[in-house]
């Protein structure tokens, strides 16, 4: 069983970087591809970002290529979203989810785990 805790949203001013984490507190995290994915007020949940079970392998949404990064420590049972350059289109509550042993997907229904969000606002 995954159960995720995001951390490390907050108020920042565009142009600047957040780093979000997703904390696994389940046995079997390497088990799991993870994605991040992001809902503003009134729209729908979008992709932001997924890697691979191992690590090796990571895809972006095209708004965020270039600027997001995701990465993953198994030995932590922690997944990252570093975010640079951030927008005010960014703003958004930021969720962490995983699915065991598929990649990639970007459709919020393929994942089976979710956390509870974290709001990242940015100013302009």
């Amino acid at each position: 069983q995954v159960q995720l805790v995001e951390s490390g949203g907050g108020l920042v001013q565009a142009g600047g970087s957040l780093r979000l984490s997703c904390a696994d507190s389940g046995r079997t995290f390497n088990n799991y591809s993870m994605g991040w994915f992001r809902q503003a007020p009134g729209k729908e949940r979008e992709f932001v970002a997924t890697i691979s079970w191992g690590g090796s392998s990571a895809l972006y949404a095209d708004s965020v290529k270039g600027r997001f990064t995701i990465s993953r420590d198994n030995a932590k049972n922690t997944v990252y979203l570093q975010m640079n350059s951030l927008k005010p289109e960014d703003t958004a509550v930021y969720y962490c989810a995983a699915v065991f042993r598929r990649y990639p997907l970007t459709r919020p229904w393929e994942y089976d785990s979710w956390g509870q969000g974290t709001q990242v606002t940015v100013s302009s």
